[in-house]
């Protein structure tokens, strides 16, 4: 019976998968609002009511997708950080984390700000679901403010720090996977890099 309990479980595992790597593929070409259930099924090889036995929405499968991203990225930002000494380090690391998972996974980023096709929408998952990414990506952003800290800056310096760092990212990251970095002749990880130095340089100072 545990056996087949265990087969049964795996076999739910896969096609959730399954669909959750179909659902990928049709939110890339169609985004949220274009996307329906029935593409993703037909993308999943199922039945637009199988999908039900997994997911309560197309909201619902989005946020999982996004979920996991979120997870990948803070793994990236921890491994990155694994490996530093000292708060100055870990500050680095942990911004230049950031950048390189996004300047890697461009489309994560698309998916993490909703710009797959006509993106740029306030869109939102449901208040719950939005609570609870908005956590994960500052669970991923946390090390650079945690590092702030341990340099001397304020809680809130810190979290303005954090917030700072994400910004000049995402900019640069837009410039970076839009091309428009190559009209000011410009690299796009050096710049994040001078900019994290100069941050600390700054804190460093008190």
């Amino acid at each position: 019976m545990q056996t087949r309990e265990s087969r049964k479980e795996a076999v739910s595992r896969h096609k959730r998968e399954l669909i959750l790597d179909a659902a990928r593929s049709v939110f890339a070409e169609e985004g949220l609002e274009g996307a329906s259930l029935r593409a993703i099924a037909t993308r999943a090889g199922y039945t637009p009511a199988a999908l039900y036995f997994h997911f309560d929405s197309k909201e619902a499968i989005y946020a999982e997708v996004l979920r996991q991203s979120l997870a990948s990225l803070g793994e990236a930002v921890s491994a990155a950080v694994a490996t530093t000494r000292g708060a100055r380090q870990r500050l680095h690391a942990a911004g230049m984390g950031f950048f390189r998972y996004y300047a890697d996974h461009p489309r994560d980023l698309d998916l993490g700000f909703y710009l797959f096709r006509g993106g740029m929408k306030p869109a939102g998952l449901g208040h719950a679901r939005d609570h609870e990414l908005n956590a994960a990506l500052e669970a991923a952003l946390h090390p650079i403010a945690e590092a702030a800290e341990a340099l001397g800056a304020s809680r809130q310096k810190a979290n303005t720090v954090m917030v700072d760092c994400f910004a000049h990212a995402t900019g640069l990251l837009l410039l970076l996977h839009t091309g428009r970095i190559r009209m000011f002749g410009a690299s796009a990880p050096d710049l994040m890099d001078a900019y994290l130095r100069d941050r600390i340089a700054q804190l460093g100072k008190g």
